[in-house]
């Protein structure tokens, strides 16, 4: 079984505070469509969602980026199509807050994959070198199967982005594939 964990897509992240901007608004129909496959196909759908507070000082991420992502903001909803497809699915989608990179630490995420006995993970979203690559690393580490779909994950710099992918490879042994391998 697998799992589809869609990482911070999130309107602060496409062109909010904190923007990725094009590179990651140009996913948002392969990440709807994606999403919508999972869950016709009764695959689990993890929104994994950052989460911050407003003003907090002690959150190691305060002094390496503005303010992003704060509770009970415009900023912290799905961006574009993703929210109408979570709108439309809430009950089999699975929303995560996750207050550090990887949407393994501080979360139940392992706990849910594995009472599913879930062992591939397919990851997309923002950013490939930050938080889904952080979460990659976990899941590595957690003997997780990982699958990222280059052209369904994006990042604020080009050399970043395409550095993660490389990792994925060669360090994780992750399958970076193509979504329309997905979606086809």
């Amino acid at each position: 079984m697998k799992a589809l964990i869609v990482i911070d897509y999130t309107n602060d992240f496409m062109d909010g505070s904190l923007p990725v901007g094009e590179p990651a608004v140009l996913l948002q129909d392969t990440i709807a469509e994606l999403t919508q496959n999972f869950i016709e196909n009764g695959d689990l759908v993890v929104m994994a969602v950052d989460l911050h507070e407003a003003n907090d000082p002690y959150h190691p991420e305060t002094k390496l980026f503005p303010s992003h992502n704060i509770r009970g903001t415009e900023g912290r909803r799905l961006f574009g199509k993703l929210d109408t497809v979570y709108e439309q699915n809430k009950s089999r989608i699975y929303w995560m807050d996750k207050t550090r990179y990887s949407a393994f630490c501080g979360t139940d995420l392992e706990l849910k994959l594995r009472e599913r006995g879930i062992q591939e993970l397919v990851l997309v979203g923002v950013c490939t070198d930050i938080c889904v690559l952080h979460t990659a690393v976990d899941a590595y580490n957690k003997g997780y199967g990982i699958t990222v779909y280059e052209d369904a994950v994006a990042s604020f710099n080009q050399a970043g982005h395409e550095w993660a992918l490389g990792h994925f490879k060669s360090s994780l042994g992750a399958n970076v594939l193509k979504a329309s391998q997905e979606t086809s």
